[in-house]
């Protein structure tokens, strides 16, 4: 009977993983897989469910990270996360304390501010975007 309910568990958790695609119940389902392999050989219940706690635990801890690192690895990034390390031209002179500055970038028109608070940037100077936050890019000179 234990085998039963551990095929069950291994075949509900790959379902649902296989609809969400999450990477969250596939290391149970691994748990589930030695637990059944134990419920085979023979083991008693508590010992089961210990080792598909265990496994389950190790695999989320060791696995799942490395395995989204992985599978993230091929996502482009998009819109302004796209604009970070890109270089930008200066079209209005970059000035934190007057409040002032605007580049060009991929022909659109851009808000910008110097990481360096003291740091002006001259108008048609080269400038790499170092972060976007909100509405304006910040940007250092390219030396």
């Amino acid at each position: 009977m234990d085998m039963i309910i551990w095929l069950v568990l291994v075949a509900v958790l790959l379902g649902i993983e296989a609809i969400t695609v999450g990477l969250t119940t596939i290391w149970f389902a691994g748990g589930a897989l030695v637990g059944l392999l134990a419920a085979l050989l023979g083991a008693g219940p508590w010992l089961q469910t210990g080792l598909f706690l265990a496994v389950s635990f190790l695999l989320l801890l060791f696995t799942r990270p490395a395995a989204v690192r992985l599978l993230n690895k091929k996502t482009e990034k998009t819109n302004v996360d796209a604009l970070v390390g890109r270089t930008a031209v200066v079209q209005e002179t970059v000035d934190n304390l007057a409040e002032t500055g605007v580049v060009k970038i991929n022909g659109l028109e851009w808000t910008a501010r110097s990481v360096q608070e003291d740091v002006t940037i001259p108008k048609d100077a080269a400038v790499r975007v170092l972060e976007v936050s909100g509405v304006k890019l910040l940007v250092e000179k390219i030396k």
